[in-house]
């Protein structure tokens, strides 16, 4: 990537301090190298941009060089990035940028009235109609879903390609030839695959016992999301026999009735219920059902992490996606975005019975070093057909275990590695790096390096070995 920068004081920038927290909160590095200030005053309004070829943005833009729907051709904004000594000079807010996209605060993130008005009609008829009523209104919800677009399908890293720009263009800045920061994973893992397990039905929560074995056959280990009230007895003998195999537990909603976020008092009431059972369960995380979602009520849950945001929801009843691969907080809760698809919609609703699209997300992902997680029902895979698919996933995943360094990580560990992560830093000692704080015995020292205009990654001198580079 080659940008023609431009020449511009620092009478002319609006300056804002922490303008580099969302790049240095993914990457971990030393403060000096990355300082970033506004070329100007934001106009109020918002729209789509890009940064970059194929990095689609929104929020606001210096000149309001941005558009308020998708469709024609976007402004590209990287041209347009200037510096002033090792200090970039930008023409719009990446943490605002980043924020938009990670708490899906753009156009068709969220619901909007009419759609409201359709969910709920759609659950008070919901007791009315069986499994095939509701796939086929389903299918007929997801029918024009290739249109849409943005986020990109299957797997949107738009959050990973605006850091990766912005760390590029500080190497330019800078007159260092690489960055270091502290590597995603702990003990330099490539990237991380994490299974869950959602159960919705009575049906499901009695399959739960052969699919312990399953997983166990196959060396994976997984969160089980059980909900409260109304669907199944949630008894101390099923949730031991979940822990004592060395599974996880965690809240699925309270009733999985579709409704957690319809109204706010109702939301207030039911999440007392969920943080009482969530103490009871001694559960550290939380996803609602169907993936319905409002981040900004998540301060509620007394949860340490969520699990709650797909990577990219075109084929779900609430649209949307935070475009990220990788964990991030909101406010003091760590979301642990879904980034592959469900197993109910590739069945049920796209009618595969393969893994070749689990293939192509897992790939895409962890060319980004990112987060694998998965939703598997033990509802839909008690029939042997779709019981298969899922053991070819586990056996994919095991074969890819023992090529890759990947770390195979419970939810809880990982909400644990990355809030220690957080908390670690760089400093310099002796003229060399290295990383203090708590868990940095697990944390491994990297180098950001451009190379033919592209963002590599090397790891330091380690015994861990070398890292997939290439971005």
């Amino acid at each position: 990537m080659n940008v023609g920068f431009q020449s511009i004081t620092k009478d002319s920038a609006e300056a804002d301090p922490k303008l580099e927290q969302a790049v240095r909160d993914r990457y971990r590095c030393a403060d000096a190298f990355l300082d970033f200030r506004l070329g100007g005053a934001l106009p109020p309004d918002s729209g789509y941009f890009q940064f970059g070829l194929e990095t689609t943005c929104y929020g606001r833009s210096l000149t309001s060089s941005h558009q308020g729907q998708l469709g024609s051709p976007l402004c590209n904004m990287l041209p347009k990035v200037s510096f002033d000594g090792t200090q970039l000079m930008l023409p719009f807010d990446p943490n605002e940028v980043i924020d938009n996209l990670r708490l899906e605060r753009y156009p068709n993130g969220r619901f909007g009235g009419y759609e409201s008005r359709l969910k709920s009609i759609y659950y008070r008829l919901r007791p009315l109609t069986n499994l095939p009523l509701r796939k086929s209104i389903q299918r007929f919800r997801a029918a024009k879903w290739q249109e849409m677009q943005f986020p990109h399908w299957p797997v949107d890293t738009t959050v990973e390609s605006v850091c990766e720009n912005l760390m590029l263009l500080s190497l330019q800045a800078n007159p260092v030839d690489r960055i270091p920061f502290i590597w995603f994973w702990p003990d330099g893992a490539r990237g991380c695959v994490s299974m869950t397990h959602d159960v919705e039905t009575r049906a499901g929560q009695d399959f739960c016992a052969q699919l312990l074995d399953i997983d166990d056959s196959f060396g994976i280990k997984a969160s089980f999301q059980v909900v409260p009230e109304a669907r199944y007895p949630v008894t101390p003998e099923f949730l031991n026999r979940l822990r004592d195999r060395g599974f996880e537990v965690c809240v699925q909603d309270l009733n999985h009735d579709g409704r957690l976020f319809d109204d706010r008092d109702e939301f207030l009431r039911r999440a007392a219920l969920i943080n009482r059972y969530g103490r009871e369960y001694g559960a550290k995380g939380f996803r609602s059902a169907v993936l319905y979602r409002k981040p900004e009520w998540f301060a509620d849950l007394e949860f340490s992490f969520d699990m709650s945001i797909p990577n990219v929801a075109h084929i779900d009843p609430q649209r949307g996606g935070c475009c990220t691969v990788m964990p991030y907080f909101i406010g003091d809760m760590l979301e642990l975005p879904l980034t592959t698809i469900q197993d109910y919609t590739l069945f049920h609703v796209l009618n595969q019975r393969s893994i070749d699209l689990w293939k192509t997300q897992i790939e895409m992902i962890l060319a980004k070093n990112g987060l694998v997680s998965f939703i598997v029902h033990p509802d839909y895979i008690i029939e042997s057909e779709t019981q298969t698919v899922y053991k070819d996933l586990l056996a994919m995943l095991s074969e890819l275990r023992k090529r890759e360094d990947l770390w195979f990580a419970l939810p809880r560990d990982i909400d644990s590695w990355w809030r220690a992560r957080n908390r670690m830093s760089i400093v310099k000692d002796n003229g060399s790096w290295r990383i203090v704080g708590d868990g940095a015995e697990r944390a491994v020292l990297a180098f950001a390096k451009a190379v033919d205009g592209q963002l590599i990654y090397e790891p330091a001198d380690t015994p861990q070995g070398e890292m997939p580079v290439r971005h």
